[in-house]
């Protein structure tokens, strides 16, 4: 039996009428949730043998159809409201599932096969329906539970095979981090078919028997992948006064100036998680200045979500925190972080990867300091080698561009080159920008320096193709962008420093 549900089950006998999950109109208590997720599981039985895509908005909805599934044993690949009508067209083709669970049919019937869309009935006053679908790739292996495709850097989603048992023990590792009760609450911030919100703001909430705010993602401020409203999400913050949030970098700069400006949203809040790209210092610094609880973490989809954070009584400025009780985490001889505890079950549609004792290559590089604090200082593929034969390992450097003062974003080149070059996203003049390059190269080993820079045209963006929807930058498509003038800034001294 699923651990999660258990709880639910528990939570239903032991405060039946305590809300579990809050939506815009309707909210279920657990003795309500636990009826509909029973109800739900025998209406998604039929589906077990190749699973379903769930397409839906915040809300109480997903949460039933989501622990429905995972009752019923039936396979489930969320689909992200951001993937392109392209993603999605691969995605359902690959993962072979039958059937789209949705509360927009009409935006899916272009994947179906034109047969009748059905409807499933309504779940906290929201009407759902499934859209039919003619798989031609072969089922999902056995034992999986969920598949959650990650676009990465590049842009052909894959498809990252979970278990139950991964997703719970992760689940379990947050309570315990969070230090979290049943008289606690957590809103919902990024969207559920985002693996870090599904376990953080959903699975993690209902060990703990928390009430969990799901809101329509436009409720929080969340404009697609790519825009917030920062007003209305310190506004959602404040009605909501929730105790724990999970936040993107990009997410929480827009919540720390709204704070500077207005104070907090709330006195609530004691634990703002954030993760999913590396975090500038500058910000966290911020954050703790204006009186935010926040807390830095690091995790990957083939590890099920979060494998370190920091946490109350346990927090180290610039680092990720050390890893969480379910997790090993162990530096190899170049400098990539192996984990173990909680991986995956490899990918979809590839031979299953040969792992050293369990250890699954996360393509990370990092180093631990002396307390078990874990700091991240780049990606493996990142890392490029000068024309002097140095190893560079660009998310350091840009790291410590991004701590500046209006140097909102860097993506630093140099593969093969005498010399690096950034491509600053800046609000500095060229002198002050120069003067501030000066500062942060001064900090820094020769092989690793600014010799010349770039200033962007616009901001790195998941619109223009230049971020993908976690934050991390898309180099090859930064560097495409910007080739004629990095050529320039290469050929000659009018960028150099």
């Amino acid at each position: 039996m699923s651990a999660l549900i258990d709880a639910l089950q528990h939570w239903a006998r032991v405060q039946p009428h305590a809300a579990a999950w809050e939506g815009a109109a309707h909210t279920l208590d657990f003795a309500a949730a636990a009826q509909q997720v029973a109800a739900w599981q025998e209406k998604l039985l039929p589906l077990r043998g190749r699973g379903i895509a769930l397409a839906l908005d915040n809300s109480p909805a997903w949460a039933v159809c989501d622990l429905a599934a995972l009752a019923a044993q039936v396979p489930v690949v969320p689909l992200p409201g951001f993937f392109s009508a392209q993603q999605l067209g691969h995605v359902l083709a690959d993962s072979g599932v039958e059937a789209v669970v949705t509360d927009r049919p009409q935006a899916f019937a272009a994947f179906g096969t034109g047969a009748p869309i059905v409807a499933l009935g309504e779940v906290a006053g929201e009407p759902l329906w499934a859209v039919p679908l003619q798989p031609t790739a072969p089922p999902l292996p056995a034992g999986v539970a969920k598949v959650t495709y990650t676009s990465g850097t590049t842009g052909t989603p894959k498809g990252v095979l979970l278990r139950r048992e991964a997703l719970e023990a992760v689940a379990r590792s947050l309570v315990w981090a969070a230090g979290v009760d049943a008289q606690d609450r957590h809103l919902a911030v990024l969207p559920l078919a985002v693996l870090l919100e599904n376990v953080s703001g959903l699975y993690a909430p209902l060990l703990a028997g928390m009430t969990t705010a799901l809101w329509p993602l436009a409720d929080v401020g969340l404009r697609g992948a790519a825009e917030v409203d920062a007003a209305q999400l310190w506004q959602a913050l404040q009605r909501a006064r929730p105790g724990t949030v999970v936040l993107t970098p990009q997410l929480l700069a827009a919540l720390v100036a709204q704070v500077e400006q207005r104070g907090l949203p709330t006195q609530a809040l004691h634990f703002v998680a954030v993760g999913g790209a590396k975090v500038p210092l500058r910000l966290l610094e911020r954050a703790q200045a204006a009186g935010l609880p926040v807390f830095e973490g690091y995790g990957l989809s083939e590890s099920a979500s979060v494998v370190a954070v920091n946490r109350p009584g346990a927090a180290r400025l610039g680092s990720v925190g050390q890893p969480l009780p379910h997790a090993q985490v162990r530096v190899a001889a170049d400098g990539e972080l192996w984990v173990r505890g909680a991986v995956c079950a490899g990918y979809l549609r590839q031979a299953a990867p040969a792992l050293d004792a369990g250890f699954w290559p996360t393509g990370d590089i990092g180093t631990f300091d002396e307390d078990g604090f874990l700091f991240l200082t780049g990606r493996k593929k990142d890392i490029y080698i000068t024309a002097f034969g140095r190893n560079v390992a660009p998310e350091w450097v840009e790291g410590e561009l991004t701590q500046v003062p209006g140097i909102v974003q860097a993506a630093m080149f140099g593969e093969g080159r005498a010399r690096n070059a950034a491509v600053l996203h800046t609000s500095l003049d060229d002198a002050a920008l120069a003067k501030a390059l000066a500062a942060v190269n001064a900090q820094l080993p020769d092989y690793a320096r600014v010799h010349a820079w770039v200033r962007a045209q616009a901001p790195f963006s998941i619109a223009n193709g230049q971020l993908t929807p976690n934050g991390r930058l898309r180099r090859p498509q930064i560097q495409q962008a910007y080739a004629a003038q990095l050529a320039q800034a290469w050929s000659d001294d009018e960028g150099a420093l």
